[in-house]
């Protein structure tokens, strides 16, 4: 039986962990080789260089959820997050919004003032997830059924809602 979920800074060591459970977890929507291609959006220098910024929930099992995000190094008012991932057991058990709500409070008091995030326009759980955590969706180029799309966002035919969330002042 496992134990209660524990909150943690992720480590570079998580790197295969992460890597694998993407593979595993988005197996059930995606083919094998598109749930590798995924895992690919987290290279390991995402952990080398953003560690302290990326969260981990984990329990005696293994990691169960977790997120890679940063603080931009361009200005010191951003944060972005890059990649988050819950088990689908615990899906719907508010696992997510725990590691967006450590995320917020970190960013917060590290002086940033706005967290940024981007899905696929076919990602219609992500974008009502993010809806619901109060993300502002930017205007885009084009609407597509009704949301705003950056047209070629990540690459010709790459395109991307793009959100954004003001953060209260700590």
């Amino acid at each position: 039986m496992s134990t209660a979920l524990e909150l943690r800074q992720a480590h570079v060591t998580d790197h295969r962990a992460i890597v694998e459970n993407v593979q595993q977890w988005w197996g059930d929507s995606r083919t094998p080789e598109q749930a590798r291609e995924l895992s690919l959006l987290l290279p390991k220098l995402f952990l080398q260089f953003f560690s302290g910024t990326s969260l981990v929930l984990e329990d005696d099992t293994g990691i169960r959820a977790f997120l890679v995000g940063f603080h931009s190094a361009d200005n010191d008012t951003d944060a972005y997050i890059h990649f988050v991932g819950v088990d689908p057991a615990l899906r719907g058990r508010g696992l997510a919004r725990t590691l967006y709500t450590a995320f917020f409070e970190h960013a917060a008091e590290s002086g940033r003032r706005e967290v940024r995030a981007i899905t696929s326009p076919a990602n219609s759980g992500s974008i009502a997830f993010h809806q619901a955590m109060g993300f502002t969706l930017e205007p885009g180029d084009k609407k597509l059924n009704g949301l705003p799309v950056h047209l070629d966002y990540d690459g010709p035919g790459q395109n991307r809602i793009c959100f954004h969330q003001k953060l209260l002042p700590r």
